[in-house]
């Protein structure tokens, strides 16, 4: 008794692919979605001094594949949170929530 697995169409699938995007494709989409990020994550931020503001920072990794934006202030995450003395301001989490749905729309419109 012997099994066996055909793949039709693969060769249709790849043309699609091939046609529908390229990695620069993504890495502009990433790229893209990583500076709106940082700009919404600066606009979300509470501000005193300014120095919170200035300390979020974009960096584009593997090669243009991933955007982390991050807020480096040492009291940062405490803000974000906040302490068992004050009530958080989120700026990071926000901004990730917005942006994570438009990332999610333009990487379906690369496939389509």
């Amino acid at each position: 008794m012997s099994s066996g697995l055909e793949i039709r169409g693969i060769d249709k699938l790849m043309a699609h692919l091939k046609k529908c995007a390229t990695l620069e494709d993504v890495k502009q989409v990433v790229r893209v979605n990583g500076a709106e990020m940082h700009q919404k994550t600066q606009r979300f931020a509470p501000v005193d001094t300014g120095a919170l503001k200035r300390n979020i920072r974009l960096d584009i990794e593997n090669q243009g594949m991933a955007a982390k934006v991050t807020s480096e202030a040492e009291y940062a995450p405490y803000q974000e949170y906040g302490t068992r003395y004050m009530a958080g301001t989120p700026h990071v989490r926000p901004a990730f929530r917005i942006q994570s749905a438009k990332f999610k729309n333009d990487m379906q419109r690369l496939v389509k």
